[in-house]
This record gives C-alpha cells, sequence and structure tokens, in this order.
C-alpha cells in the first residue's frame, strides 16, 4: 500500500512538474538560435548553412528540444488521465494525437538537427564539398516527408486545452494563450515566431504546472 502511494505521488509530482518543464525548454531551444530576430524561413541550403554552420548554440537548442519529447509524451498521458469529465474526448483524442506527435518531433530533431551537428564536425573543406547534398534535407526527401506531420503535436495540445477549459482545469485565458502560442509553433521555420509561441505556452501552462505541484 505504502509502494502503491509513492509511486502515486511519483506520478503526480512528474506530470506536474511536466507542465513546467515542457514549454520551458521548447523556449530555451527557440531562444538558442542564432540569428533569433532574422524572420526569415528556412527555403534554401545557404539558409540552414548560415543557420548551422559553426554555430554550436544552433545545435544546443535542437539538443534541449529533442529531450523535451519524454516530458511531453508524460504531459499528454497525464492530462488525458486528468480529464475524465466535459473534456475527456479531448483529453483522449488529444493524448494520442499529441504522443504520436511527439514521435514525429524526435524524428525530426534526430534527422534534421542532430545529423547537421555530426556534419558540422567536418574538415572545411570536407563540409564544401557536402553542402550541395544538403538540398535533399530542405526538400524533406525520401521518407523525410515524414517530419511534416509535426503539426500533430500542436493540434494534440489545442484539443487538450479545449478539454482543459470545459473541465476548468485552467482559466480560459490561460487555455486561449496556450493555443494561440501552439499555433504559432506551426510557422516555417521563423524561430523568433516560435519564440513568442512558447512564451505565451509559459504564460498559460507554468501557473497551472505551480498549482498542480502544491496540491499533490
Amino acid at each position: 500500500m505504502i509502494k502503491n502511494d509513492v509511486i502515486e505521488n511519483i506520478k503526480q509530482k512528474s506530470f506536474a512538474l511536466s507542465i513546467i518543464i515542457y514549454p520551458l525548454m521548447l523556449l530555451i531551444g527557440f531562444v538558442t538560435h542564432p540569428n533569433l530576430l532574422a524572420m526569415e524561413p528556412l527555403f534554401t541550403v545557404d539558409q540552414l548553412v548560415v543557420r548551422f554552420h559553426n554555430n554550436p548554440m544552433y545545435h544546443i537548442g535542437h539538443l534541449i528540444v529533442t529531450f523535451t519529447v519524454p516530458v511531453i509524451i508524460i504531459y499528454f498521458i497525464g492530462t488525458m488521465n486528468l480529464l475524465q469529465g466535459k473534456g475527456k474526448k479531448f483529453g483522449f483524442w488529444g493524448g494520442i494525437i499529441g504522443v504520436f506527435g511527439a514521435f514525429i518531433l524526435a524524428v525530426d530533431k534526430g534527422a534534421l538537427c542532430l545529423v547537421l551537428s555530426a556534419f558540422d564536425t567536418l574538415p572545411e573543406k570536407e563540409f564544401q564539398k557536402l553542402v550541395p547534398y544538403l538540398e535533399v534535407i530542405v526538400n524533406k526527401e525520401g521518407y523525410l516527408f515524414i517530419v511534416w506531420l509535426i503539426f500533430a503535436l500542436m493540434i494534440g495540445g489545442i484539443l487538450q486545452a479545449i478539454g482543459l477549459i470545459k473541465e476548468k482545469v485552467i482559466a480560459k485565458w490561460q487555455g486561449v494563450l496556450i493555443i494561440v502560442g501552439l499555433l504559432l509553433l506551426i510557422n516555417p521555420d521563423i524561430e523568433l515566431i516560435s519564440t513568442v509561441g512558447a512564451t505565451l505556452m509559459c504564460i498559460g501552462y507554468i501557473p497551472w504546472g505551480f498549482k498542480e505541484l502544491k496540491y499533490n
């Protein structure tokens, strides 16, 4: 019985912490990007090279976002279990879609970011020979097209935010900020817009996270 209570307490504390850490890690990941104020979408190889080549903070930022994936999964599953009233269907489908989106986020960062950090270790002459081949990454050739499904992460979060509002777990203003923040993450790699989105998410999520931490 005592062991069950301890396990339940760990689960509740982990869920509360995930609410706080999830948006914060995303924000840190976006803020660490070089040329944050450029407002430039990523469409060409030259734009990609300028962003990541000899920019260790770019790789660190993406590594932080990669490590956010398990935290996001804890959040989605915890919210799915929490919503059992008017928001139950939003919690369930939001959780299913959101966990799938978290998986795609891991694929995205693994294929498009961690691999680029390996390329960045090459001697300059070797790297310059590689540059033309980066076109396949920019254009999402082969099976890389599945990273476009990352929008599932935002859709799942929005559905669960609606459920949280319906069950009055969070205030309406918090839900609106979370939803707007998630919508802003759906953009063509403009980091400033993503940073604003993550900031709004922090404002919406973190007070709720501390509330959950306090009562559990």
